[in-house]
């Protein structure tokens, strides 16, 4: 059995992630409140309905709470089990605040947000009679992942490995995780029908998309792409070669002593 779980990266930041700290607690605090909630009802009522937001379909009297186009706004906090909100956060909280101390708060909220409606919208137009409720951050944060991409694409991502009864900490290059990631959600786009429950596949792809767009726009001037990378690509270790230490960057970056000098080539 192979199990690979993505920890932090080697990108240290400069300011505290304020709105991505926000963000996740706001998610983490609406799926709270749905555990005492009818799961159901909370996902027709507070998540976005293709056919309704198009006005192709109504919600049965009593059922409708906001009007459908806060729907697509009220859906990206919204999730569907532990299991999807806790790999939507991870993500988030690995890759978010990197792109917010580039862009600012201001900024970085305009591109959560606008990937997100981006996203909604993508899966409305994918299937505009479909009566299934589209709930999660996912595509909001596809946006997100698009950004760190076209920033840091080798740059490491440290990852829990599980091979049978073996563990590893091994970094990955980011282009390869987020690539993957990426074309996982383009096959199962194609695979399944537009209209079926599961997934909302289009609304990563959407996000994703509009995410690149608005990040190219608002990037700052001294923001470099494509940076290069900053520790050794796909190095292993054991945890319990993390266990006792005591000094970390500000972020999700543990010390790694020493930094990593990559030859020098076009990336640099």
């Amino acid at each position: 059995m192979i199990f690979a779980l993505p920890l932090y990266d080697d990108n240290p930041i400069r300011e505290t992630p304020i709105v991505t700290y926000g963000l996740i607690g706001m998610c983490i605090g609406a799926y709270l409140w749905q555990l005492g909630q009818n799961a159901g009802l909370v996902a027709h009522q507070y998540g976005m309905i293709p056919a309704v937001l198009f006005g192709y379909r109504d919600l049965p009297p009593g059922i409708a709470a906001i009007p459908p186009w806060a729907t697509i706004f009220t859906s990206m906090f919204l999730h569907g089990g532990l299991l999807h909100l806790g790999g939507n956060m991870l993500f988030l909280w690995i890759f978010g605040n990197n792109i917010e101390d580039l862009l600012g708060r201001a900024r970085f909220l305009v591109l959560y947000f606008g990937a997100g409606v981006a996203a909604a919208l993508t899966q409305a137009v994918a299937s505009p009679h479909s009566m299934v409720p589209m709930i999660g951050a996912s595509g909001a944060i596809a946006g997100v992942l698009a950004a760190y991409l076209m920033t840091y694409p080798r740059a490491n991502v440290h990852c829990f490995l599980w091979l049978v009864i073996f563990f590893w900490i091994v970094t990955v290059p980011a282009w390869v995780l987020l690539g993957v990631w990426f074309a996982l959600q383009l096959i199962r786009g194609l695979a399944v029908g537009p209209g079926s429950p599961g997934v909302a596949v289009w609304a990563h792809i959407g996000g994703f998309g509009s995410g690149l767009v608005i990040y190219l726009l608002m990037r700052p001037l001294r923001v470099r792409l494509l940076q290069p990378q900053r520790s050794a690509v796909w190095a292993a270790a054991a945890p319990s070669a993390f266990i006792g230490r005591r000094t970390f960057h500000r972020g999700s970056v543990p010390d790694s002593g020493t930094a990593f000098r990559p030859p020098p080539g076009p990336w640099g």
